[in-house]
């Protein structure tokens, strides 16, 4: 039988419930922060953009950090990346690049000429 997330909670003891009620009030989505700071005009002006782009980025799953920090800072906040790892206590990663930097690891891309003069067996046969 399928049961509620309510009638879950109900079955736990009183200082485990307490515990994951307070638990769940310190997550918040984006649209409860604005919601609780800002309406969504104001932060769109802060911003720069539309309303309605206030709203998909209430609505992501995923987006970039620098997104993320504008939109904390928008409404007076200030956003922390916090690493959590076993045996280890937290870590701020305070700085991350905020330049694209070119990835070194990539090859470059080879024009058709390149291409053509180091594999001569796959050359047409006029040119050949």
């Amino acid at each position: 039988m399928t049961r509620t997330l309510n009638q879950v909670l109900a079955t736990l003891p009183a200082k485990r419930r307490a515990k994951i009620e307070q638990r769940a009030s310190e997550l918040a989505t984006l649209k409860d922060l604005r919601q609780q700071s800002n309406e969504r005009r104001k932060l769109a002006v802060s911003l720069g953009v539309g309303q309605d782009t206030i709203s998909r980025i209430e609505r992501r799953s995923d987006m970039l950090l620098s997104t993320l920090r504008r939109y904390a800072e928008a409404m007076g906040g200030k956003l922390e990346l916090v690493a959590e790892f076993p045996h280890r206590p937290r870590m701020v990663i305070d700085q991350i690049t905020t330049t694209r930097e070119k990835s070194r690891s990539r090859p470059q891309a080879k024009s058709k000429h390149d291409a053509k003069s180091r594999h001569p067996s796959k050359r047409h046969p006029a040119t050949a």
